[in-house]
């Protein structure tokens, strides 16, 4: 666990606001970031919209992205600020621009934050060294996805705790509670940014899946995260499922057998029936219904895929008036 002493060293380097990575968060600066996001979905659209006026942002997406580009790019909307969406196909990137000359380039038309979504995992950190700006992580290849964590933190505790308790947490918020991340943990930043945030809450983190998709040295086990193959086993253990997708973008060169995959793999009506008939559904998206998770799963009540979605908005809201120094995140660092 990294101390508050060498998370102050790494964050120095950075412009204030930035959100690079969860380990770069104290556990204070999560409660802060939680209480803020209730403070905000509590005001009026007016009120909301005074937070960030006249402020402009820049969401720079070099990967596909629906959920995270849009909600983002609709709390910064809500604000008051204005946006642009710059991406890989309709722009200089595609014609070999550096990441470094285009993030220069958005600094220079009026850009004061930039989110970023990169295939290379450490770009964000390239992007905000270079830049002096605050940079938030929207995914950086196989590394980290910050917010989706701190969404996904926020869904557990609505449901689990209710939502007074969701806007002020300790080291044991979580304690006696078991989340299982099923699937394509190798490849999957989402899976990460979990594993490296929910221990440090008192949560137990079973990992679980094939080899192939999670060798046993696949994020680096730390206290609190176990790697459990039987998902029957491990459903039974759990108070919170998240499932994950086989990211075909990122297994060339695995080769799996897909029926078999869903026979050992697959949440289905049955399985979580016999294992699990009161643990918590989560899914980060996009999700292939019929391979990891079936439609009785994603449609029913134990999923709380859309509040995900819902919670990512809010999330994303404090994060962008954190990254500009608004409200009570005014002179604080990441």
């Amino acid at each position: 666990m990294r101390r508050a002493s060498e998370t102050a060293a790494v964050s120095s380097k950075y412009s204030p606001g930035s959100l690079l990575s969860v380990g770069h968060l104290s556990v204070a600066e999560v409660s802060a970031i939680l209480a803020e996001t209730a403070r905000i979905a509590a005001l009026s659209p007016a009120e909301r919209s005074a937070i960030l006026r006249g402020r402009t942002i820049a969401l720079l997406f070099y990967e596909s992205s629906t959920r995270t580009r849009t909600s983002f790019e609709l709390a910064a909307k809500s604000l008051g600020a204005t946006t642009t969406l710059v991406s890989d196909k309709s722009s200089s990137i595609e014609k070999g621009e550096s990441l470094k000359d285009t993030g220069l380039t958005l600094r220079a038309l009026g850009a004061e934050c930039i989110i970023l979504r990169h295939s290379a995992s450490g770009a964000p950190f390239v992007l905000a060294r270079e830049t002096g700006l605050p940079v938030l992580n929207a995914g950086d290849g196989m590394h980290e996805h910050p917010s989706q964590a701190l969404l996904d933190l926020r869904t557990i505790l609505n449901r689990l705790h209710g939502a007074d308790k969701a806007t002020s947490i300790t080291e044991h918020s979580l304690s006696g509670v078991t989340v299982t991340i099923t699937g394509d943990i190798l490849h999957s930043r989402v899976a990460r940014s979990n594993a490296m945030l929910l221990p440090r809450l008192g949560a137990r983190v079973l990992l679980c899946g094939p080899t192939k998709l999670l060798p046993e040295d696949a994020l680096g086990l730390g206290p609190g995260i176990e790697i459990e193959r039987d998902f029957d086993r491990a459903l039974a253990k759990s108070q919170v499922v998240m499932m994950l997708r086989i990211q075909k973008e990122r297994i060339a060169g695995i080769e799996l057998d897909l029926n078999e995959y869903i026979h050992r793999y697959q949440l289905n009506s049955e399985r979580l029936l016999a294992s699990a008939p009161q643990a918590l559904v989560l899914h980060p998206g996009p999700m292939i219904r019929g391979l990891e998770i079936s439609d009785e799963v994603a449609d029913g009540a134990q999923s709380a895929i859309e509040e995900q979605v819902a919670h990512g908005l809010a999330i994303r809201s404090a994060l962008l008036a954190r990254a500009l120094s608004a409200g009570i995140f005014k002179g604080q660092t990441i």
